[in-house]
């Protein structure tokens, strides 16, 4: 247990070395508390001994350590009101009829990054959860196609068709069809099997060049089953942030950041909004993640920000609390 005055105290410093990065002397917090360098000094001493604060070396000032930003979080911390201007960036895009929920999810959490200088994620449901209702291929040239594949999620996916040109386009035109019939109510996982077991041996029957047909579309829709659906929005941002100046501990991060079964990690089922600060997220002990999970229609998944561990955690929960809540509604 600490006291009122010590409460007030290590607010006063972590919100201080959110904004300035700079560890905080006694003297500095004088006028503020009203009281003398020494007494301030003896409290930052006893929070020191609690585990609460930290010293970068021996004359510096304080800063805040993983427990006690942890204290800030649960006990001192309050959510901060968000700002017209930041609402209305939100609000454009939640009342866009035009976008399906995924994509406006992720376009705010676009914006969030933006907001904020955070790197923003969003884990939406696996493709197994996805099934396909609707292929189309449209022509682009003689040699090429686009294939557009759309789910009951409200998911676009659309990736190009290189054709051989000696290939009949009779040929391409039955081959489209009979994929189409196959896969449509097959989820997204399930494609590579049925167009190697159920369209492969059919145009097989009607064409010598099955090979190569197949393989132009199976090298465009084989991987859609393996696509994660990660979408991450302002991954250079932290290395803007003081914190991450270090060349080595840049290339940490970003090596962390390309591995899409880390970030997968992030994923929770929790409906609260929940802070894991350095060790204790899972991802890396220099920075904080901020979470929470969403529903809505069938759609679901998690939303998150990854900050240093001095964010401004009032502002990231406030933005994650509209952004749930709208995702709600």
């Amino acid at each position: 247990m600490i006291t009122a005055r010590q409460e007030a105290l290590l607010k006063l410093i972590i919100e201080d070395y959110i904004k300035t990065v700079t560890p905080v002397s006694s003297k500095a917090l004088e006028e503020i508390m009203g009281c003398s360098s020494a007494t301030i000094r003896n409290e930052m001493a006893t929070l020191e001994k609690e585990g609460l604060l930290e010293k970068t070396h021996i004359s510096s000032g304080r800063i805040p350590s993983d427990k006690g930003y942890r204290y800030y979080v649960d006990y001192l911390m309050k959510p901060e009101e968000l700002t017209g201007s930041d609402v209305l960036k939100l609000q454009t895009i939640f009342k866009n009829n035009s976008l399906v929920l995924s994509d406006a999810i992720s376009k705010s959490m676009e914006i969030v990054a933006e907001l904020t200088n955070y790197t923003a994620v969003v884990l939406g449901s696996s493709s197994s959860d996805n099934k396909i209702v609707k292929v189309e291929v449209v022509p682009i040239s003689e040699d090429k196609m686009l294939a557009i594949v759309i789910t009951d999620k409200g998911h676009v996916e659309n990736r190009t068709v290189f054709l051989d040109q000696s290939i009949d386009r009779a040929e391409v035109k039955k081959t489209v069809d009979l994929i189409s019939k196959l896969i449509v109510g097959a989820s997204l996982t399930e494609v590579p099997a049925v167009l190697e077991y159920e369209v492969k041996p059919a145009i097989a029957s009607y064409t010598n060049q099955y090979e190569a047909l197949y393989n132009a579309f199976y090298n465009a829709f084989s991987d859609f089953s393996s696509k994660v659906n990660v979408k991450v929005s302002g991954a250079n941002n932290l290395l803007m942030e003081p914190e991450f100046n270090d060349v080595d501990k840049i290339r940490k991060l970003l090596t962390k950041f390309d591995d899409q079964n880390l970030i997968r990690s992030i994923k929770t089922d929790d409906e609260n909004i929940k802070i894991y600060i350095g060790s204790e997220n899972g991802v890396d002990d220099d920075i904080s993640v901020i979470k929470t999970y969403y529903y809505k229609d069938g759609e679901e998944g998690t939303i998150a920000l990854i900050g240093p561990k001095r964010m401004e955690y009032g502002k990231a929960e406030a933005l994650l609390n509209y952004i749930k809540n709208n995702i709600g509604n």
